[in-house]
């Protein structure tokens, strides 16, 4: 889990003036084409993850995304749906921010427990730690996730299923600008 960034709003304004410099169309004359085009080749790497039954696991993580913070306390929910909400002194920058998600493969009708290795966790970086609180599963209807199992039937055909989890970051007064990164624990149990 991550947040990508917690921003100094000075830094912020001289980065969207530098943007407009770089975006501005060159003035002079137009550059000519070389007779002769230099050639580029560069690798990319093929990934596939081949499940045994009765296994699950992260296709990515829990990221609250760009926050602004201020003088006050605040707080970021990230809703399994991906939606974002704050509340006191916590700013929103952007449109970034994603829930956890999980996938894996049990069998039809099956029962799962899930559940959390921890009710709440901490993030850390170049400031003050964080706490990240209220886990929450993105079922129906959503479920706050604890370390008390919470029971869901596999209604896939085929046994393959997928979740997202979401969760509420709590954002200190004056919280140093930087990347700040922890982790949870999932653990699922087929019946």
């Amino acid at each position: 889990m991550r947040t990508r960034h917690i921003i100094d709003p000075r830094a912020m304004l001289r980065g969207f003036a530098a943007c407009a410099l770089l975006t501005a169309p060159a003035i002079g004359p137009a550059a000519h084409a070389q007779a002769t085009s230099p050639q580029s080749t560069t690798q990319a790497q093929a990934e596939a993850i081949v499940l045994r039954p009765l296994s699950f696991f992260k296709v990515n993580d829990l990221d609250f995304g760009d926050i602004i913070a201020s003088g006050s306390a605040g707080t970021v929910r990230l809703a399994p749906d991906g939606t974002r909400s704050r509340t006191g002194g916590a700013t929103l920058a952007g449109s970034s921010g994603e829930p956890a998600r999980f996938a894996g493969l049990g069998s039809y009708n099956r029962q799962v427990n899930i559940s959390l290795g921890s009710n709440s966790i901490w993030i850390t970086g170049p400031g003050q730690r964080m706490r990240v609180r209220d886990f929450e599963i993105g079922s129906t209807p959503t479920a706050i996730l604890s370390t008390s199992p919470t029971r869901f039937r596999i209604t896939s055909a085929l046994g393959n299923y997928n979740f997202p989890v979401g969760a509420t970051l709590e954002v200190n007064a004056n919280q140093a600008p930087g990347d700040y990164s922890g982790t949870f624990t999932i653990t699922l149990n087929y019946l």
